[in-house]
């Protein structure tokens, strides 16, 4: 038995923290503290500081060869630390002896006791698995995602096209799976989770200790493992507390420090993750494994937490607009959408950053490898059924410096216009027409709300009488989107109609890309 303990030990995950101790056997001198940082013996912290240079070092290498990184990572060339745990060490005992146990029986006292560590996530025992609510027959492929319309063409035209291209296919499988990825997800990449790793824990820590957040594993239908952290508020007195906010992050974000924390101080229950290959998630965050880790999410708000679809709202920051529209699209059911800081499609943004001279090479890779078409998931966001028409609230930052295609100036280059420009011209293309649009542009063009609201005054938009219009349309039909309301209208009438559709669905917040939005600024979207 003790040979067996000093193996364990010899050979467990590393522990950075101690959130609380699992029983009353806490020494005097912490009795005060919720947590505290484990000390490792000497023998143990400098084993782990060697293998934490050695790690880097390699880390340096493997990232500065996107052609050796591919081949490495399909031949499975990767370092396996290794950490000497002294058994002497009677905290790190008790961690590893309350581990051994929660793997044998993972019952929800011993996952109480283990939630009282911080330590290397891959040990965590699963908590959820995606074929406990899912078919693996037919899941395992993953879930469906919207794919660019094919080209027809004749079986010869076809053959020889394909001859011609694929060069073209070869180098953009390259570069999305080397440093394509990496530019667009730098949060994958390990040197930077390595620098932010003390602000990761320090975020950690607070969300346990000062929330009592609760840390799952779960398990996605393409074998990646999903961190989440999730805060129940449903027990406060607050209405709020029965809604979940489900928190999608930016391509350098983790629910650690990123968006979560902005529903989570609005008094909402909020369940946050990390991308596939972010802090404690692995795997690589394509789009299809983007969306396999949204769908276990979701599958674990239903069936493990006990939310219904109608109580969730999803919310998303930057990039993480991405899952977010593909949940809207696969659960329509869910009470809102609200997408800050976002875009319509990844490709304008790609080509801003590369060579003209790429351009074909660009979209081709994009669209194979990188299609994140955030307009095109939205556009399916409705279910008339149950009388939910996709409620949608868009927030713009007006001095937005990353999802602007000229710079953070030029207002009307960001893409966020482009997707209410999309919903709104799908939703009510009697209205959008172009004299509803010209004006919808100009509201859009104001670099403040001042300005803002002198545009809607100058064309004398009357909000009563825009909700009772959109109201009665919706009594006598209530049909899906597109609507044809506005077709027998007057051209002042579109128009008052087109912007205050306009103001509805999107809010100005006048700040930068990174600025954490604050609670204030976050509110269900409007629903007629």
């Amino acid at each position: 038995m003790a040979a067996w303990i000093w193996l364990r030990c010899l050979f467990g995950p590393s522990l950075h923290r101690i959130h609380r101790t699992p029983d009353l056997n806490r020494p005097e001198s912490r009795a005060s503290r919720r947590g505290w940082t484990y000390q490792p013996r000497s023998l143990e912290k400098h084993t782990d500081s060697i293998l934490s240079w050695a790690s880097a070092i390699w880390s340096l290498s493997y990232y500065s060869s996107p052609l050796l990184l591919c081949y490495l990572y399909r031949k499975g060339m990767f370092i396996q630390s290794v950490s000497v745990r002294p058994v002497a060490n009677p905290e790190y005992l008790q961690f590893i002896t309350i581990l051994d146990e929660t793997r044998r029986n993972h019952n929800p006292s011993n996952k109480r006791k283990l939630a009282c560590y911080d330590f290397d996530f891959s040990y965590w025992p699963v908590d959820f698995s995606w074929k406990e609510v899912s078919n693996p027959k037919f899941s395992k492929a993953g879930v469906s995602l919207l794919k660019p319309e094919p080209k027809h063409r004749g079986s010869a035209d076809g053959m020889l096209n394909s001859v011609r291209t694929l060069p073209c296919h070869i180098v953009s499988y390259l570069i999305a799976h080397s440093f394509g990825r990496r530019m667009l997800y730098p949060g994958s990449v390990g040197l930077l989770q390595k620098a932010m790793r003390p602000m990761l824990q320090q975020g950690q820590a607070r969300l346990i200790e000062e929330f009592n957040g609760q840390r799952n594993k779960l398990l996605a239908c393409d074998g990646n493992e999903i961190d989440t952290m999730f805060v129940d508020r449903r027990g406060d007195a607050s209405e709020r507390g029965k809604t979940l906010v489900i928190c999608c992050e930016g391509n350098a974000g983790f629910y650690e420090v990123g968006c979560m924390n902005t529903p989570l101080e609005g008094g909402y229950s909020v369940l946050g993750w990390n991308h596939p290959g972010f802090g404690g998630s692995t795997g690589v965050p394509f789009p299809q494994n983007e969306a396999n880790a949204m769908d276990v999410v979701v599958q674990f708000a239903v069936h493990k937490l006990g939310f219904q679809l109608s109580d969730i709202v999803v919310y998303a920051w930057s990039i993480g607009g991405f899952t977010a529209s593909w949940a809207a699209m696969t659960y329509p059911e869910i009470r809102a959408l609200v997408l800050d800081a976002s875009f319509d499609d990844l490709l304008p943004l790609a080509l801003k950053v590369m060579p003209d001279s790429w351009r074909p090479l660009v979209k081709h890779t994009v669209r194979q490898y990188m299609n994140l078409n955030n307009a095109d998931q939205l556009l399916t966001y409705q279910i008339p059924e149950i009388n939910i028409l996709g409620p949608v609230l868009l927030i713009r930052r007006t001095k937005d410096e990353i999802i602007t295609t000229t710079g953070p100036e030029d207002i009307m280059s960001n893409r966020g216009n482009d997707l209410l420009l999309k919903l709104l011209q799908f939703r009510y293309p009697k209205v959008m027409t172009e004299e509803g649009v010209r004006a919808v542009r100009q509201w859009l063009g104001a670099t403040s709300s001042v300005e803002e609201a002198s545009v809607y005054s100058s064309y004398e938009v009357d909000d009563d009488w825009c909700v009772s219009v959109l109201q009665s349309y919706q009594t006598d039909r209530e049909t899906l989107f597109p609507w044809s309301v506005g077709e027998d209208m007057a051209l002042e009438g579109r128009r008052q109609l087109a912007l205050f559709l306009a103001r509805k669905y999107m809010r100005n917040f006048e700040t930068t890309h990174c600025t954490p939005l604050p609670h204030s600024e976050f509110y269900p979207p409007w629903r007629l």
